[in-house]
């Protein structure tokens, strides 16, 4: 089973080094180290860069809050990363989701989260919490998940658009990558918002964990822009 390098950033000693023992009973493909400071991860992801995989915690002794996540993936940009905090208001989810994390994990969740969490993003899908999910929308969603990105009726390059929309890349950083103008960006996220049937960039990452899409390979567009 080929292993995927993951970096635990927790300055909880015990709390970390029980975890750590945990992904590696339930989860030995993962290549564990650890960090205790946001600077400290910051070096070790510069130092390997086939880390693929950051678990997060946003209260670190040198950032607290989001913003610990933005640092993080303004230094390494190209990391996966899940948020596991003992923040659990709606308000700093969403807010975590929208600078890009591919996952939060309440920390008074159960193990069982954790491993759907894991087995989530190892996917390519983003993971957000049952209870965030129920309390996204104004109305229930009685529409079920769709087989794959056909249902959805996007496009290849819609697809494309909305991976790195949900990676937390502007509108700015999506068209270089992509090489589309801003109008065409702006003209694929309204088809997107549309097809999900949301009015925001977070709705659509929430949106895109509730269908469980799958979307962190980088795909080939190949049809027109």
């Amino acid at each position: 089973m080929p292993h995927t390098a993951c970096l635990l950033v927790d300055d909880h000693v015990m709390l970390r080094d029980g975890l750590a023992l945990l992904i590696a009973q339930r989860h030995p493909q993962l290549s564990l180290q650890v960090a205790g400071t946001l600077r400290e991860a910051i070096d070790i992801l510069h130092g390997a860069p086939s880390l693929q995989l950051v678990l997060l915690d946003l209260s670190l002794p040198d950032s607290e809050g989001v913003i610990t996540l933005v640092r993080l993936r303004e230094a390494v940009p190209g990391a996966r990363t899940i948020v596991l905090s003992a923040d659990e208001r709606r308000e700093t989810v969403m807010a975590a989701l929208d600078a890009g994390a591919a996952g939060y994990i309440p920390k008074t969740a159960e193990w069982t989260v954790m491993q759907r969490a894991l087995d989530a993003v190892l996917d390519g899908a983003v993971f957000v919490p049952d209870e965030i999910l129920r309390g996204s929308y104004p109305v229930d969603r009685e529409r079920g998940s769709p087989s794959g990105d056909q249902d959805l009726g996007l496009s290849l390059r819609q697809m494309e658009v909305l991976r790195l929309l949900v990676e937390g890349k502007s509108n700015k950083l999506i068209g270089k990558e992509l090489d589309l103008a801003p109008s065409t960006v702006k003209t694929h996220l309204n088809s997107i918002f549309n097809r999900l049937a949301v009015n925001t960039r977070t709705q659509a990452v929430v949106e895109a964990a509730r269908l469980g899409l799958h979307l962190s390979a980088r795909r080939r567009a190949g049809d027109a822009t």
